[in-house]
Order: C-alpha cells, then sequence, then structure tokens
C-alpha cells in the first residue's frame, strides 16, 4: 500500500486548501464529508500533521481530484509557492539564531509583502554563505594575499611609521623590547595589560574595550617572548582601525596587518635596518644574529628579514616553515624558487621537495646549529640556512635562503653541502623508482592521514575561530574585578 511518508507536508496542505476553496468549502464542511472536525483538517492544510493515506483518497474525492493531484511535489499556485518559501525561510537555523518572531502569513497580506520579506532573507542567506569560507576559499584568500604582499616586497611603510611612532613616545631607543615598554604603550592607548590564566581557548587575547583591559595568557609562560607579541597585536587592532572583519579574507588581512605591526615594534625598522646593512657591509649575514640582537624567536627575525631586506637591501628573498613530515605550513617568496602549489595557487600544506635545505636540516646529528646549503633547481641555484626546533605540535624547520649570487653577503657561504631537486618533477623526490614501483604495484594498499579540517568550513562569526559564548562569560566574569 502507498505511504505517505516523506511529503513535504507544507506543499500538500496549500494544495488541499486550494482543492477546497476552488470547490467552495470551508474547513468544516469539508471535514464532514471526510469524516474528521474541521480544526484538525486545519492542522494539516497548515502543515501541522501528516494524513493518512485513506483520508488523503476521501479527500480526493471529496474535491472531485486523485491522490497523485494532493501529493504533487508543485505548489498549487503562485501565492502558495510564495507562502512555501516564507515558511521554509523562517525556518532555518540562519533565521532562527537572530531570535527575531516569524511572520505569520494572513489572508489580508499582499503577495508583494511577502515577495518584500523573502527578499530579506535571500539576502541574509548571501550575506551568511558569504561569511563561511570553506577550505578552498580559505585557500584562494591567502593565496591572493600572498601574492599581493610578494609585490610589495613584504612591506607595509605605513605599518612601519606607525610602530616608530608609538615605540618613541613610549620612550623606546634601541635593543630588545621589553614587557615594560610594551606596558607604557598599553597605557598611553588608554590600556592595562592583565595577565589571567582562564582565557577561553579559542582565543589568544581579548581586549576590554568598555573598561580598558587587554587580558593575556599568565606572564609565566618560559621566557614570555609571545606575550609581547601578543599584546601588541591586540593593540594594533586599535591603532589600524579596524571593524569586524566582512568575510574571510578581510579576516586574513587583519591578521596579517597586526602581525607586521608587532614585527615592526620587535624589530623596529630604523634599527632593524642599520643592523642589516652593517651585517651586509661585513658578509656576514645571519638570522641567529638579528634574532638575538632584538630578543625574539628564531622565526620572527627570519620572517623581519623578509619585510626589510628587498625595500633596503634590494635583496630578495625566501622565507619557509616545514613540519617534520615535510609541509609547508608559512611561506615567502620573492626569488623565484620552485614552490609545490595546488590548483589554487596555495603552497601552504604541499610538500617541499626533499632535497631542500629546509628538509636535510631534519637529517643533521647537530640540529643546535643551523644547515646550510646549495640547492640547484630549474630556477637556478639557491643558497639557504635553515634552523630546527620543536613545538608542542611536532618538529619543524625555519629556513631563509638567497639565489647563488646573494650568498656572498651571508655568513655559512663556503659551505660544502650541495643538493639538486627537479622538483615539481615528481620523479624527484615523490616517485619511487619503476623498478620498485613495479615490485608492489598491486601487491600494498597504504591508508592515508587525512586532516579533518580539509573538510571543515572555516567558523561563521564576526571573529572566525572565536567562540563568541566563551568571550563574553570571560569578560562577565573579569568585569567587576
Amino acid at each position: 500500500m502507498a505511504s505517505t511518508s516523506g511529503l513535504e507536508l507544507s506543499t500538500l496542505g496549500h494544495r488541499i486548501r486550494h482543492h477546497r476553496t476552488a470547490k467552495g468549502f470551508t474547513l468544516d464542511d469539508l471535514g464532514a464529508r471526510v469524516g474528521i472536525a474541521g480544526s484538525q483538517l486545519s492542522l494539516i492544510e497548515n502543515g501541522k500533521r501528516e494524513p493518512k493515506l485513506s483520508l488523503l483518497q476521501a479527500i480526493a474525492d471529496a474535491c472531485a481530484t486523485d491522490v497523485a493531484d494532493l501529493i504533487s511535489g508543485e505548489p498549487p499556485n503562485k501565492r502558495a509557492a510564495l507562502e512555501i518559501e516564507l515558511d521554509r525561510a523562517q525556518a532555518s537555523p540562519v533565521f532562527r539564531q537572530l531570535g527575531i518572531s516569524p511572520i505569520r502569513v494572513s489572508k489580508g497580506m499582499s503577495d508583494e509583502t511577502i515577495e518584500s520579506v523573502l527578499g530579506l532573507h535571500r539576502e541574509l542567506h548571501r550575506r551568511e554563505s558569504e561569511a563561511i569560507a570553506t577550505p578552498e576559499e580559505a585557500r584562494r584568500a591567502n593565496t591572493e594575499m600572498r601574492l599581493t604582499m610578494r609585490s610589495r616586497g613584504n612591506y607595509l611603510p605605513e605599518i612601519e611609521a606607525l610602530a616608530e611612532k608609538h615605540l618613541k613616545a613610549a620612550g623606546h631607543v634601541s635593543g630588545a623590547l621589553t614587557h615594560r615598554t610594551v606596558s607604557i604603550m598599553a597605557e598611553k592607548l588608554g590600556f592595562e595589560l592583565i595577565y589571567v590564566d582562564d582565557l577561553p581557548h579559542s582565543t589568544r587575547s581579548i581586549t576590554d574595550l568598555e573598561n580598558g583591559r587587554i587580558y593575556l595568557p599568565p606572564a609565566s609562560i618560559p621566557g614570555g617572548h609571545g606575550l609581547r607579541s601578543m599584546a601588541l597585536q591586540a593593540m594594533a587592532h586599535r591603532l589600524l582601525g579596524h571593524t569586524p572583519p566582512t568575510d574571510y579574507a578581510d579576516f586574513l588581512q587583519q591578521r596579517l596587518e597586526i602581525n607586521y605591526f608587532a614585527a615592526c615594534c620587535l624589530i623596529p625598522e630604523t634599527a632593524g635596518v642599520a643592523f642589516l646593512q652593517q651585517a651586509k657591509k661585513d658578509r656576514n649575514l645571519a638570522v641567529e644574529d638579528f634574532r638575538d640582537a632584538f630578543g625574539v624567536t628564531h622565526e620572527a627575525a627570519a620572517m623581519r628579514m623578509t619585510n626589510l631586506m628587498t625595500h633596503h637591501l634590494d635583496m630578495r628573498l625566501h622565507f619557509l616553515r616545514v613540519d617534520e613530515n615535510g609541509a609547508i605550513t608559512r611561506v615567502y617568496e620573492n626569488d623565484d624558487l620552485p614552490l609545490p602549489m595546488d590548483v589554487t595557487g596555495a603552497v601552504e600544506g604541499q610538500p617541499a621537495c626533499r632535497k631542500f635545505s629546509a628538509r636535510a636540516a631534519f637529517e643533521q646529528r647537530n640540529r643546535t646549529t643551523e644547515h646550510y646549503q646549495y640547492t640547484d633547481t630549474p630556477s637556478g641555484t639557491y643558497w639557504c640556512a635553515t634552523q630546527t626546533g620543536s613545538a608542542s605540535d611536532g618538529g619543524f624547520s625555519i629556513t631563509v635562503g638567497v639565489p647563488f649570487d646573494d650568498a656572498r653577503w651571508w655568513r655559512g657561504r663556503e659551505t660544502q653541502h650541495r643538493a639538486q631537486s627537479s622538483c615539481p618533477d615528481e620523479t624527484c623526490c615523490r616517485r619511487a623508482s619503476a623498478a620498485i614501483s613495479q615490485r608492489w604495484e598491486g601487491r600494498a594498499w597504504p591508508s592515508a592521514r587525512v586532516h579533518t579540517h580539509m573538510f571543515s568550513p572555516l567558523p561563521r562569526g564576526a571573529f572566525p575561530g572565536v567562540d563568541d559564548s566563551e568571550v563574553y562569560s570571560f569578560l562577565d566574569r573579569h568585569a567587576g574585578e
């Protein structure tokens, strides 16, 4: 026997109402003919109750139609189509989370009014869809930003000047930027730095605009170097006039700008350029010296070189952070180093060539010193300096490299380590030899490791990845302190 299971109840209800009114029946009239109360029939017409097949057959007979016509998936007329679409829109999670009461459609409501309301719902849905960045959209946005920064030599003069201005106002003259100076910078902006141990897991810092506080992780973190950067990034949002990002590209741009501001403060342009120029004059450029002179991490010093060296020293270079599995997690290049990329142009997540210094450094017995290497590639020969390190999620390497002709300015140029890479040719390091492939083809089945974030859209909301409920609960706890 046929079943009504799976019917779109709203459409079914509209079709029953259409045939009922076409015959001139009231709810009670038709109810009496099919053996149910008019109030029960009203629930069916409003999509609140699913009728049995026997009742559908009785309704079809009373209205001189057939069951197939009643259960058709097409709305019976334009008005019904509008009402059905509005019902669906008001039942959607996007609308429900706004906390707005749905509109009850009456007979006196015009089609034009419903169409206007539907237009608002469609625009709401469109904006919501744009606000959610899929992994592919995020990669495209990140790639576009990387190419833009490449065209600018990774140099943002406006932010450089802004940082120098506020450092001077705080009394910073030379040497490593102290925590005390960072606190003074915050005070001049009307903020107090407060270190707490209950920050929401989804945040690095929280700025309380109402009470003038910037909440940071505990100051007892070993070394505490990252705390200066976190505080500076929080201040940068205010100094740069940021507003809640409109899409993921805007979010990434803001992240880039606050990171850039923090880097400018930790290694000011004037002092940083003077240091690099003297090191170049001495033919003794080295990331480790730059790092130690300003009291920052090796990665921060290497990345800061990409901001300053092309603009001020006329030297093109590349930067790579590669995890111990060989995946590129952070990258910058303007020296044409051949890098792997996907169809969107994204480099992050792609495997670096096994012959690159960034991978070879993991094989060195002594990892406490930098690994120097020349690598011949299809784009020319590059000299690289790589330092390895470890984090909670595993090992990584930091590489800074330049074309062969510029190696003469760097410490470690005398290295005898040399490799040859033909990547992106897969025969270089990704494809087994013909003999091994023939030996194992059809005789092995590896199970690939898949990262679940590849399939997940990036979180929606004004600040992607941030749990608003945790943040607001945190602020409530601390507001009265």
